[in-house]
């Protein structure tokens, strides 16, 4: 019986997983490890601290799964961002799109300018600003909400360099 409703437990965290509401996914997953886990302490012993660290334990191993999830779409994200201003001069305007691979987070588009090069000894790098314009799936009149950032060259590719104009649209999560 036990065993059925863990099982249930972690069919409820999968089916918030797919909501796109990375805090429900963060928590939801982490409450449902960490019962998970203490449940399957409980039949390993019966001595309470360690019941708590195993349970304990596989909710922060479900924790740092999630963050590592998140930090890949989000990487994802930026890497759509920075390959749509690579190619752009300074002043002129290009478009953006993310469809997410996971769906733990929303699918976002937006608009990009360079405002500045930065190049020196061999170092490509662009200041950008960029637009978050809402969601992909959507058609209504969007609301812009407005970043700066840095991306570097790196070979054939541009990358996101910059990690403290990312904070506040990330988190801690870059």
């Amino acid at each position: 019986m036990r065993l059925k409703q863990i099982s249930g437990l972690l069919v409820m965290g999968s089916v918030l997983g797919l909501s796109a509401c990375s805090s429900v996914v963060t928590e939801g997953s982490s409450a449902a490890a960490g019962v998970a886990g203490t449940a399957l302490a409980g039949k390993v012993t019966n001595n309470a601290a360690v019941a708590t660290g195993i349970g304990l334990g596989v909710q922060a191993a479900a924790r740092a799964g999630v963050q590592y999830e998140q930090r890949k779409v989000h990487g994802e994200e930026q890497d759509a961002i920075a390959k749509a201003a690579g190619s752009l001069a300074v002043g002129a305007v290009g478009n953006w799109q993310i469809k997410h691979s996971l769906p733990i987070e929303d699918n976002e588009r937006g608009r990009v300018t360079v405002s500045r090069v930065i190049a020196s000894q061999g170092m490509s790098c662009k200041e950008i600003v960029f637009s978050v314009d809402g969601l992909v799936d959507k058609t209504s009149n969007p609301t812009s909400e407005f970043y700066v950032a840095t991306i570097c060259q790196a070979g054939p590719a541009w990358k996101w360099a910059s990690a403290e104009p990312a904070t506040e649209r990330w988190g801690a999560l870059q």
